[in-house]
């Protein structure tokens, strides 16, 4: 009887596993490049869980995506899924000569698009020859067509691609778009195919504030199960159950978004620190009174044995102590802006700017910005943000209107595309173009910059995009400013230089302009908002929480008052019995009716001559 109920426990406990268990990475190892990439890692996934993977950039986070995915093989270990799972993953940007992008989304709906084939020959052999079988096999069909949501595959595909800000390309040809517009169609065709498993590294680049805000509702609530690698913490915090780190080639696994992730792992390392600094008093302790055994022992006459015994046997217990490992401070960039000679008071100021290129930009558009301000510009993938801060810079000049900059205004301009007229120059040289100091001093201080040994001799050109940008953090430095000009800052660093960057930022005494679509930078930072929307700039006096809180509201009476009185509709005359009855009757005399149909009106006939003589009777 034992036993029995043993093997119902072993059943019930692996079936209640199958419900739950979705993903899992068994002891897995992976070795690049001569380098050991993860070693014994291991992560669970369950049904309806959001996942975000975090470490700095090169920890592996992808590789890791591409392992789970099955496009690579781990060296050791295993990966477990769900006989049942369905994966949506964006490895590659596949090649579509010939298709739309209306085209390429649609491919998500080949099985849909198979039946609707299935059932459009059926519905031409019905046109010559109708048989009880041909019926079935088109009920059959059509069922599954229903299942899989044929009838609604045009509304969803409208829904995808409003959401992700891709409508207006649905006719051009794919291969005319550029990459991030590739990787925003491929996106919407992966949600379009609706996995049960969705794997998302970085979806946020390339997307907009709208775009980004649509992408967070969708995936929180998405049924199945999100594993996503980004870099955004704002997004994390929004659709993250728990968040997932991947250090020294193993995976950490912590409950909640990403601010709850943070305190948990701060709580972590300083209880860390205290059991390691706890356990090096102990094993000091314990050297002590070993080597002091040993002395006694030794200096005893004659030799005392026992004592040696003690100092074996504590040797032993030494031996055994399991060591706690002494938590590894990572090395940061070691950022400091400091402003020169203070600017006036107005620092920049636009007046009825109109601009733009084959469309309009900006009409009548005015803004200012005074001294100290904390201004940040967001807009829509197009609005003419960089072009704004371009226009303050006076590389662009605006088609009419005034672009005016106050009095002792020094800027410092940092891109989100680090130019250099010269790209095969040494990294080390084009950080002293500008500067004058030795060498030596110069490989000082971009060693703060997280630039060690050979790395100072890398050309520009083959720097890796964080490592175009800690570059010009370290021009900036040097340079005599007192305006900050920022166009996309955090792109392409990880999140820790991210937080450097925002530390340095919050202490800089100067004038900060900035455009970013990092709304946790954005709202660290900034103070005031240009909202640029339908060709103008909306200034609002707040941060950017704030200021899309007022734009809502502010769109939200706009509709109202806009909305048209409620049309009054004739009330519907109902027929009566026998009109119900001569209707169908004359639809019965139809010669092109198939059998089922024929046979359903004249079983709706029936109930209603039933109905009607009831109600003879009734009156009777």
């Amino acid at each position: 009887m034992s036993s029995l109920f043993c093997v119902l426990e072993m059943f019930s406990r692996v079936s209640l596993e199958e419900k739950t268990m979705q993903m899992k990475a068994e002891q897995i190892q992976k070795i690049m490049g001569g380098r050991i990439l993860f070693e014994n890692l291991q992560l669970e996934v369950n049904r309806g869980e959001h996942v975000s993977i975090v470490g700095v950039n090169g920890s592996g986070k992808t590789t890791l995506l591409q392992l789970l995915s099955g496009i690579d093989m781990p060296d050791q270990g295993r990966i477990i899924k769900s006989k049942d799972a369905t994966i949506g993953y964006l490895h590659q940007i596949p090649d579509y000569p010939e298709h739309s992008v209306k085209k390429v989304l649609e491919e998500a709906f080949a099985d849909i698009y198979a039946l609707k084939a299935k059932m459009m020959v059926l519905e031409q052999e019905m046109q010559s020859t109708v048989t009880d079988k041909i019926l079935w096999q088109y009920g059959q069909v059509q069922e599954q067509f229903m299942l899989q949501g044929g009838y609604e595959v045009e509304a969803q595909l409208a829904m995808i691609a409003n959401g992700l800000g891709i409508t207006e390309m649905l006719a051009q040809p794919f291969s005319s778009l550029s990459g991030g517009e590739k990787t925003k169609v491929m996106l919407g065709q992966i949600l379009l195919s609706q996995p049960s498993i969705l794997l998302l590294d970085e979806p946020t680049n390339h997307l907009d504030m709208q775009a980004i805000e649509w992408l967070e509702n969708y995936v929180r609530n998405f049924e199945g199960i999100v594993i996503v690698v980004s870099h955004d913490r704002h997004f994390m915090n929004q659709v993250a159950h728990k968040i997932i780190e991947i250090e020294d080639g193993e995976a950490f696994t912590y409950s909640g978004n990403y601010d709850a992730f943070m305190a948990q792992k701060e709580a972590k390392i300083e209880q860390q620190f205290s059991d390691y600094e706890e356990q090096q008093k102990k094993i000091k302790k314990m050297q002590e009174t070993i080597k002091r055994l040993k002395q006694w022992a030794n200096e005893a006459n004659p030799p005392n044995a026992s004592m040696h015994r003690r100092a074996k046997s504590m040797e032993k217990a030494l031996a055994r102590i399991e060591r706690v490992k002494k938590p590894l401070t990572k090395k940061k960039m070691n950022l400091a802006l400091t402003m020169a000679e203070r600017s006036g008071k107005e620092v920049v100021q636009l007046l009825d700017i109109h601009h733009g290129y084959d469309k309009p930009l900006l009409k009548d558009s005015n803004l200012a910005v005074y001294f100290g301000e904390r201004l940040a510009i967001v807009g829509s993938n197009g609005s003419g943000k960089s072009t704004l801060l371009k226009m303050m810079l006076g590389e662009i000049v605006p088609n009419r209107g005034v672009c005016h900059v106050g009095s002792n205004v020094k800027f410092g301009y940092l891109s989100q595309q680090f130019e250099h007229k010269n790209p095969a120059v040494r990294l080390i040289d084009a950080f002293r173009e500008n500067v004058s100091m030795s060498e030596a001093e110069a490989r000082h201080i971009l060693a703060r910059f997280l630039f060690y040994g050979y790395d100072v001799f890398k050309k520009v050109k083959d720097l890796s995009g964080g490592e175009k940008m800690r570059l010009r953090l370290a021009q900036l430095m040097h340079e005599d400013i007192n305006v900050l000009i920022l166009d996309e800052p955090t792109n392409h660093l990880d999140i820790e230089a991210r937080e450097v960057l925002e530390d340095t930022l919050e202490s800089f005494e100067g004038t900060i302009i900035g455009v970013s679509h990092d709304r946790y930078f954005l709202q660290k930072i900034f103070t005031k908002t240009a909202w640029i929307e339908d060709q103008t700039i909306h200034v609002f006096e707040g941060d950017y929480e704030w200021a899309r809180q007022k734009r809502q509201e502010f769109s939200k009476k706009k509709v109202v008052e806009n909305e048209p009185a409620p049309k009054i509709l004739p009330v519907k005359k109902e027929l009566s019995i026998e009109q119900q009855i001569e209707k169908l009757e004359a639809k019965l005399q139809e010669p092109s009716l198939a059998k089922e149909q024929r046979q359903k009106l004249e079983q709706q006939i029936g109930e209603l001559y039933e109905k009607w003589m009831e109600e003879g009777t009734e009156h009777a």
